[in-house]
């Protein structure tokens, strides 16, 4: 199995995505309470003055020492990554891949020789699922892809081996 997903087609920049490497990226989504908490979208940027306003305040306050709890906080996350089970949005990718301005539709290609289309405007929709508690997808993987809405949560698209851009 190739664990090496190429986006290809009508895009400017081909490029190739390695999902074994997604656990330390910072935009994975928790997939485990994405569908049932009802995921909400947060602003990057606004959320980093937010932390930082706040981290700010308290160090005014209490001095520039972590208090015990946060160090035990962070072990409990750590130990959550390597457990969870997570995806990313595809447009991520996408935005780096840069389809271009006469690109309709999104081809799903799997190792069965199957293709899923999905216009590109629905593309912001899809998620690549990586990994399963804390394990890669590997019988079925390198990702699943799932639609946004948690329509085929439970029949994702597997061994997906390609996305092409038409």
């Amino acid at each position: 199995m190739e664990s090496i997903i190429p986006i290809k087609g009508n895009v400017r920049f081909g490029i190739t995505m390695d999902p074994s490497i997604w656990i330390f990226d910072d935009r994975r989504i928790d997939l485990e309470t994405f569908f049932t908490s009802g995921h909400v979208e947060v602003d990057e940027l606004e959320e980093y003055k937010r932390s930082m306003g706040k981290h700010w305040s308290r160090e005014i306050m209490e001095g520039a020492t972590f208090p015990p709890t946060l160090e035990t906080e962070k072990q409990y996350e750590e130990n959550k990554d390597i457990t969870g089970t997570y995806g990313i949005y595809l447009s991520h990718f996408l935005k780096n891949a840069e389809p271009n301005e006469d690109a309709q539709t999104l081809f799903i290609e799997t190792s069965s020789g199957d293709e899923h289309s999905v216009p590109v405007e629905k593309a912001d929709e899809l998620i690549l699922k990586f990994c399963n508690d804390g394990k890669p997808l590997k019988e079925d993987g390198p990702v699943h892809v799932i639609f946004k809405d948690g329509s085929n949560a439970d029949n994702p698209i597997r061994n997906v081996t390609a996305i092409k851009i038409k």
